[in-house]
């Protein structure tokens, strides 16, 4: 399984929100890029980096910092938010982001999904964000009527190969994740899940391991959790 520290950007600093609200912000860091290396130093060889203001505005705010951290971390690279037309999922993929991000875009737009999926095939995943069982948009700021598993079918159908899910009611809490949402998704689902939101202790780590999840996205248990990435990264690896 995949261990990937995330790093939430707003105006270019590292920043956490709680359960998705830009009222409840932390700053952590005004350098990305030495964030991000800090992350390979500890062990990591992916990263998931989220714009927030592109998430909310609809239109990426922090692309040439998402660049030096492509260019200067030596991680791979995912990167959601704002994500809406293909210019931009070129763009970013031109600069050597390893896979884009579509959330907001593939629940009102699906065949914009579905077109991406079909020219970029694995360097194009889905981001569904779930607040009480339907799925969030806007960088959470509003909820759509649709249901979050039916939708994650969908997902599925028209081809997405990695699916990245987040609980958006154990988001930046430090006080355990949805462990029974992601044994569902993957009795339920057969592409690669990617767990996000709340995931704070080695235990849960290696209990979605055991479970068949792909990877698992780890943020303000890093900033302030005390979880040690290199102690995450050998448990997910099976090492611990």
């Amino acid at each position: 399984m995949l261990i990937l520290p995330a790093i939430d950007l707003f105006k270019g600093e590292v920043v956490r929100l709680r359960q998705g609200d830009y009222s409840q912000m932390t700053v952590y860091s005004n350098d990305p890029v030495a964030v991000a290396r800090g992350f390979r130093d500890e062990g990591a060889t992916h990263m998931h980096v989220v714009d927030l203001e592109g998430a909310r505005d609809g239109v990426p705010k922090n692309f040439d910092v998402i660049e030096r951290i492509v260019k200067e971390s030596g991680l791979e690279v995912q990167v959601g938010g704002g994500v809406r037309t293909a210019e931009i999922v070129e763009r970013y993929i031109k600069i050597g982001v390893r896979r884009v991000i579509l959330g907001t875009a593939a629940v009102q737009t699906p065949g914009f999904a579905a077109d991406m999926v079909r020219k970029f095939g694995d360097a194009v995943a889905v981001s569904v964000d779930i607040k009480d069982g339907l799925v969030a948009v806007r960088g959470w700021t509003a909820v759509s009527d649709k249901d979050a598993l039916g939708f994650c079918r969908t997902v599925e159908e028209f081809g997405v190969q990695t699916l990245i899910c987040t609980d958006i009611s154990k988001d930046g809490l430090l006080a355990g994740t949805n462990m029974e949402l992601y044994q569902t998704l993957r009795e339920r689902l057969a592409i690669k899940l990617i767990a996000s939101g709340g995931v704070t202790t080695l235990d849960e780590i290696q209990a979605l391991n055991t479970l068949g999840i792909d990877g698992a996205i780890l943020g303000k248990a890093l900033y302030a959790g005390g979880l040690n990435l290199s102690d995450a990264v050998e448990v997910a690896r099976g090492a611990k």
